[in-house]
């Protein structure tokens, strides 16, 4: 379908808004000290935070999948106030300012919380550890990919799971065969999405899992350290955050058409 052609006047607000998203982006790739880069990236904190924001956002980004698909595809079929409590629910950590979703973290599972001093009695102490900050993460990462595909499959015009249904397959073989095939593209989207929101956690994963190195303090919390010691250091780890985010963002733009060209 051939589109009509928009206001000519639209371009100059456009382009401001790609210069204004470009420009702090292009002076922070100016200001990289790129002859001492590889010495910046080498030092033991950064390597340590750098490995453990890879641990904790994989971690995390498994449990997102493992929790927020089914969430997904029971809020794309359903309907009612419920459904629409359940899609508010499921899309707030995406607005929550990110220390005030650390604080609640902290309320709910910290030690001396109600439910967090019950699983201390059980052995399990969640705040201020490793596992706080994948956590940290998957809250406020499992929206952003419970968002994409719950949209994908709402928006779906195709009946081929009716009909898979009609011919006699279980739900259970809808889904796994016919469903979730059809939503790859989606979930492969808002998987790349979570795993970026959780590499750049950075007030959750402060307020709820604190800042030790190796232990809790992740690449974003180790550039917050660094800045007011040595700027270059921060720069070039930041620079290294944009890298892999710009990768993510490519990959999700990609899967993103590939799922408008089923459509």
């Amino acid at each position: 379908m051939i589109r009509p052609p928009l206001p000519r006047w639209l371009a100059l607000p456009a382009a401001f808004a790609a210069i204004f998203l470009a420009v702090p982006l292009v002076a922070m790739l100016v200001r990289v000290p790129w002859s001492r880069f590889p010495a910046l990236l080498a030092t033991s904190s950064s390597l340590d935070a750098l490995w453990l924001s890879l641990r904790t956002c994989v971690a995390s980004t498994a449990v997102c999948l493992v929790l927020g698909l089914p969430l997904a595809v029971v809020l794309s079929r359903s309907h009612g106030r419920l459904a629409t409590a359940g899609r508010l629910l499921a899309s707030l950590p995406m607005v929550l300012p990110p220390v005030v979703a650390g604080l609640a973290l902290l309320v709910a599972l910290g030690r001396r919380a109600w439910l967090g001093s019950r699983l201390s009695l059980l052995g399990v102490d969640l705040a201020f550890t490793t596992a706080a900050v994948v956590v940290a993460q998957t809250f406020v990462a499992m929206p952003y990919l419970v968002v994409t595909v719950e949209g994908a499959l709402r928006s779906a015009q195709d009946d081929f799971d009716v009909v898979a249904a009609t011919l006699g397959a279980s739900p259970t073989t809808v889904l796994g065969r016919v469903t979730l095939p059809l939503a790859a593209p989606a979930i492969a989207s808002g998987t790349a999405l979570a795993f970026a929101r959780a590499l750049g956690e950075f007030g959750a994963t402060l307020t709820f899992a604190g800042s030790l190195q190796g232990t809790t303090r992740t690449l974003p919390l180790e550039v917050y350290l660094v800045r007011e010691t040595d700027t270059d250091a921060a720069i070039a780890l930041s620079v290294v955050l944009v890298a892999i985010a710009v990768v993510l963002v490519a990959v999700t733009a990609v899967l993103g058409r590939r799922q408008q060209v089923r459509r």
